[in-house]
């Protein structure tokens, strides 16, 4: 998992960002351009995220970059420091810390309120 991690972040710091392009539908579920399962979270308000600080070290923000566009139904969420996050029909996009690899959904039904972002 560490690895995993590890690969993760490095290439959150080389890229600037966890996306390029909006996330995407595979295999019924949304996804980062990594393939990594996105998720929500049933406490969120439209277009505002609840989660903040501590929740966000086991799920961390789907960033935007600062050049990202709305599309769509996926659009975007400003976030505390000006920094933007990507949500879908205006629900938050988060990832889930112990997804390992592309396709993991570890972090469904986590507590009864993260979901599998589903299109």
């Amino acid at each position: 998992m560490l690895r995993v991690s590890l690969v993760f972040m490095v290439g959150m710091l080389l890229s600037g960002s966890v996306f390029a392009d909006p996330p995407k539908s595979v295999d019924g579920r949304l996804v980062d351009e990594y393939g990594m399962t996105l998720y929500t979270f049933d406490k969120d308000m439209p277009g505002k995220s609840m989660c903040n600080a501590a929740c966000q070290a086991n799920w961390p923000p789907a960033m935007a970059e600062s050049d990202d566009k709305a599309s769509g139904k996926f659009t975007l969420v400003a976030m505390e420091g000006g920094k933007e996050q990507w949500a879908y029909k205006g629900h938050p996009l988060y990832h889930w810390s112990k997804d390992e690899k592309a396709g993991d959904t570890k972090g469904d039904n986590f507590k009864n309120v993260w979901h599998v972002a589903k299109p």
